[in-house]
């Protein structure tokens, strides 16, 4: 593999610092703007070269070093070597060059940055489970052993590899303690060897837990498997076993948790969307809500009615829009709380389509994928007053904005929400109104 030196430029969207070698644009993970670095290539694209950083030639005085020993192995973090200040000023330097390159959304105006605890603020998180590998280091094992003691962790970067973590600062301390309640009886084969993943999501409080574990075949004494994982950890308040080869899931408990925000009290389930930074949704929600009333809102990919609730606290009438049945079902829950807001189960693009009436407001929160083929201009056809995007993705977030903004709208204000601290993903609420 090809060695080379360079100079880190910048930070871009994904993680990455970006500089040149030999006429080449070359991506280095953990680096910082200025630094030197040493690295090796990985991955030679047509215009791109993508390399594993070997060594900082250079470092910059403000590198710190990461609290979490898995750091660079687990790909789970991006930005630990960054002081957490930092971290928002590249955030917001990455944004407004994303909407400008990719949109030509040219925003010269106030980014409005929400900063997060650094670490603890996670509510879900996704573990893998894996026959553990002999790792560079570690004791030779024979390989009987190795292929009956599981392990349990992330992957690694740009891999489907394991790296079995001890821990992880990023999570909620109730998802901390569960991960090390998991590790040791995973290792000792007092779990089913079926276990691919385990899904776990604590409420407001921290105190309950939905879990969640996928099989590779469904295990037989499910009901023994159950009762182990609840006295291990006893703050499960539901147990959903899956297994997705056989499309079969058996469920324990009440099958959700109650959520409070922003004053509302939601249930959530083992399938349904929620925003995972438990220090932060309060002020996502009243940045998106408030200052709003009317008499109709539209609340387009409304989960389980995050947004709704309060919007219908402030509008005569607002019509919730979701795909996912599971979702679904918890949005009507949700919204017999509030006689205000109608539920409409299916895709949104369908949705927009078939609206008849005008609303003053829609807010937008789609996935990482962004608003459909032709949403964009369908929705700017429906004349809304205001619009609010609310996105996980700058990159498809730039490229929807730009067909909004043609359909007539310009953009009043953006707010960088830091729900992702110490990974490059972040959170953006832009709001725009019609041009008179």
């Amino acid at each position: 593999m090809a060695r080379m030196e360079l100079k880190i430029e910048k930070l871009v969207y994904g993680g990455e610092g970006l500089g040149h070698d030999s006429g080449n644009t070359v991506f280095v993970p953990y680096v910082l703007p200025g630094e030197t670095v040493s690295a090796e290539q990985i991955e030679k694209k047509k215009k791109f070269v993508r390399a594993r950083l070997e060594r900082v030639v250079a470092p910059l005085s403000e590198r710190i070093a990461a609290p979490c020993p898995h750091f660079g192995v687990c790909g789970g973090c991006d930005y630990q070597h960054i002081p957490y200040e930092a971290q928002l000023e590249y955030k917001r330097e990455i944004l407004r060059e994303t909407l400008r390159r990719l949109g030509h959304v040219d925003w010269a105006g106030e980014i409005r940055t929400h900063g997060s605890p650094a670490y603890g603020y996670r509510n879900r998180a996704q573990w893998k489970i894996r026959s553990r590998e002999r790792t560079e280091g570690s004791p030779a094992i024979s390989a009987s052993a190795a292929k009956k003691e599981l392990a349990i962790g992330y992957f690694r970067p740009n891999s489907t590899a394991l790296c079995a973590v001890e821990e992880c600062p990023i999570v909620s301390p109730l998802l901390e303690r569960t991960l090390k309640a998991l590790r040791s009886p995973l290792a000792a084969g007092e779990l089913p060897r079926e276990l691919r993943e385990i899904e776990v999501f604590a409420n407001t409080a921290d105190t309950k837990l939905l879990l969640s574990a996928t099989f590779a075949g469904f295990p037989s004494r499910a009901d023994e498997h159950a009762a182990r994982l609840r006295s291990l950890v006893p703050e499960i308040e539901s147990l959903l076993f899956h297994d997705p080869g056989r499309d079969r899931m058996e469920l324990e408990g009440p099958g959700f948790v109650t959520c409070e925000a922003a004053g509302e009290t939601l249930r959530v389930g083992h399938l349904s969307f929620y925003q995972v930074n438990r220090f932060l949704t309060d002020e996502l929600v009243r940045v998106v809500t408030d200052e709003e009333a009317g008499k109709l809102a539209c609340d387009l990919y409304a989960g389980v009615g995050l947004f709704a609730l309060p919007l219908a606290r402030r509008f005569e009438r607002v019509i919730a829009v979701e795909a996912n049945p599971a979702a679904v079902s918890d949005l009507d829950v949700n919204a017999g709380q509030a006689s205000r807001i109608v539920v409409r189960a299916g895709e949104v693009e369908r949705a927009i389509e078939k609206m008849k009436d005008r609303p003053e407001l829609i807010v937008l929160d789609p996935p990482r994928a962004g608003l459909g083929q032709g949403a964009p201009a369908r929705l700017a056809r429906m004349s809304a007053e205001r619009i609010t995007y609310v996105s996980c993705e700058p990159p498809t977030l730039a490229r929807d904005l730009a067909v909004i903004l043609l359909g007539g709208y310009e953009i009043r204000s953006i707010d960088l929400f830091d729900l992702f601290p110490e990974t490059f993903h972040m959170e953006t609420v832009v709001k725009l109104a019609r041009r008179r």
